[in-house]
């Protein structure tokens, strides 16, 4: 048994480090990265902006799910409709209530998220990851500006 470890541990004979490759030379680009940046409306939407892309993934945010309590019915967007920050963009259904969802960014809608259409409780489970309504690509990026950030939300709900 012994032999076979000391075989083993012969037969390696690159250096751990010569034999992985860094992260950004498999993407071949060295020192590129994508920078994502998430922003909240008061309506309690929130937006995930991919810089590279130009996309913008639009969900409500968790506040929202625990508010509405179990979601089941989700309206989406229809794909390539065109937006205007403010618009209404589709409605979330719960045992609770019913609530409008509006575009936190203007744009054109390049994806929607079909699980919802079965499986509208993926909203309470993963509001702001897995439950994200609808991909908008961005007319006006500078919109995101004027966007909150995650501490001037939560301040607008927790006063």
């Amino acid at each position: 048994m012994f032999s076979a470890i000391r075989q083993a541990t012969r037969a390696r004979t690159m250096p751990l480090t010569a034999a992985r490759t860094s992260p950004s030379n498999i993407m071949g680009m060295p020192g590129c990265r994508t920078i994502v940046t998430k922003k909240y409306t008061e309506e309690h939407e929130v937006v995930a902006f991919d810089d590279e892309t130009g996309l913008g993934a639009v969900s409500i945010t968790d506040h929202a799910q625990e508010s509405l309590g179990d979601v089941v019915f989700v309206e989406l967007p229809a794909v390539g409709s065109k937006v205007l920050k403010g618009d209404q963009i589709g409605a979330v259904e719960s045992v609770k209530a019913a609530s409008d969802i509006y575009a936190p960014v203007s744009g054109v809608v390049t994806e929607v998220n079909e699980v919802l259409n079965s499986e509208p409780g993926l909203l309470n489970r993963s509001p702001e990851e897995k439950g994200w309504l609808c991909k908008i690509r961005l007319s006006a990026p500078e919109e995101m500006n004027e966007l909150l950030t995650l501490e001037s939300y939560k301040a607008t709900w927790e006063a």
